[in-house]
């Protein structure tokens, strides 16, 4: 995913009630629901990066899955 709006994914993101996952470089897993040390993180990449950040999500619960999918198409 490509994010373009920062604070609308990460609330789309800690309304989940499961885990999210952010797949990173180096193969492991980091569930970035409710982490604020890692939303920060983003937060810093994304301003970094000239408001624009580029994840690779696995979102286990259909429900989150579908919540993330549909911000994104409308952010889009």
């Amino acid at each position: 995913m490509n994010i373009l709006n920062m604070k609308n994914f990460l609330d789309t993101v800690n309304a989940c009630t499961g885990k999210v996952n952010m797949l990173c470089p180096d193969g492991k897993k980091r569930n970035i629901n409710g982490e604020e040390r890692v939303q920060d993180s983003l937060w810093r990449q994304y301003r970094q990066s000239k408001n624009c950040l580029r994840l690779v999500l696995e979102i286990p619960n259909p429900t989150d899955y579908m919540s993330i999918v549909s911000y994104y198409a409308g952010d889009c």
